[in-house]
């Protein structure tokens, strides 16, 4: 027997208008989370899924964009996807900007004006950081035997994936745009379960292998030519306190990765030490204090090609 009710049944709705002006009172009142108490117009983040994704496009067009693009029309779809990209971000970069400042009229055209210049200096940007995606590429297909071609890195890598939306969110980090750098690394964390913070300090040709569960804090700063594998942490070891008892904001607390380093799945490396150039660091390493350059370094232990 269906003991199912009418989904269009009257006694589905008996209580909608009293829990409608409950949640209102929680939400205006009692439980009152808004930003600065007013703001509504905040940053959308479906907009700023679409605009990597259509930024992406601009940036490798035959693969995250259309496959059927050829020498005659490419360009005029690279110059369509990228008009319609810069006008959603700037209205986005708007919003972020009325977010982090003080009381300020949302119609202040000063905010507007200044949203268009950050937008087209990150649209100048683009084919500098197009330049070091192409490294990371190589990385990755040289790094990897099981790699068969560019291409396939790019369409089927996590990895390639979480480094192209954390060169964009970057990009916007340094900047100054605020909010929407740490929107793209959630939206490639979500996605790809790499979860990298729009601040640290990457250089050409990275790869991470696999990648699921990789963490790369704030502060970090890795070289060139490094490689990381599954669940590596760049982690902080402890977080300073002020004397109110607040965090304190913006020490450096994540390692430094000197170039041509490699850390294998699972290593846990804090505080801010330095990975000397060229070492290896094994798979489940716990690492607290400073490498130097050449060192090998596993579980039972850790020798140098410096004659450490």
């Amino acid at each position: 027997m269906n003991t199912q009710r009418d989904p269009d049944s009257p006694r589905l709705f008996d209580n909608l208008n009293e829990v409608v002006s409950r949640l209102r009172e929680s939400r205006e009142s009692t439980h009152k989370v808004r930003h600065r108490g007013h703001i509504r117009e905040l940053p959308s983040r479906n907009a700023m899924h679409e605009i990597v994704e259509m930024v992406s496009a601009v940036l490798f067009p035959t693969h995250y964009g259309r496959p059927d693009l050829h020498d005659a029309n490419i360009d005029f779809y690279v110059g369509d996807t990228l008009s319609g990209a810069l006008s959603s971000l700037a209205e986005q970069v708007r919003r972020a900007l009325l977010f982090s400042a003080d009381e300020r009229d949302p119609r202040d055209g000063g905010l507007v004006d200044k949203a268009h210049d950050l937008t087209a200096r990150f649209a100048d940007a683009l084919p500098d950081i197009r330049a070091v995606l192409v490294s990371d590429l190589y990385a990755a297909y040289q790094g990897d035997p099981a790699a068969t071609s560019i291409s396939e890195v790019l369409l089927c890598y996590p990895g390639c994936v979480a480094i192209i939306h954390h060169r964009i969110a970057n990009a916007l980090y340094r900047l100054g745009v605020p909010l929407l750098p740490r929107l793209i690394a959630d939206i490639a964390h979500s996605s790809t379960g790499i979860d990298i913070h729009p601040a640290a300090t990457i250089g050409n040709s990275f790869f991470i292998d696999h990648g699921t569960g990789v963490v790369i804090g704030e502060t970090a700063i890795i070289g060139r030519g490094v490689r990381l594998y599954q669940a590596v942490t760049l982690g902080a070891k402890r977080f300073p306190v002020e004397a109110d008892g607040a965090l304190t904001k913006g020490v450096p607390r994540h390692p430094i990765v000197e170039d041509d380093v490699v850390i294998y799945a699972g290593a846990t490396v804090l505080g801010r030490i330095t990975i000397g150039k060229g070492s290896t660091i094994g798979g489940n390493v716990w690492l607290t204090h400073d490498v130097p350059p050449g060192s090998n370094v596993s579980q039972a232990q850790m020798t140098s090609t410096t004659g450490m």
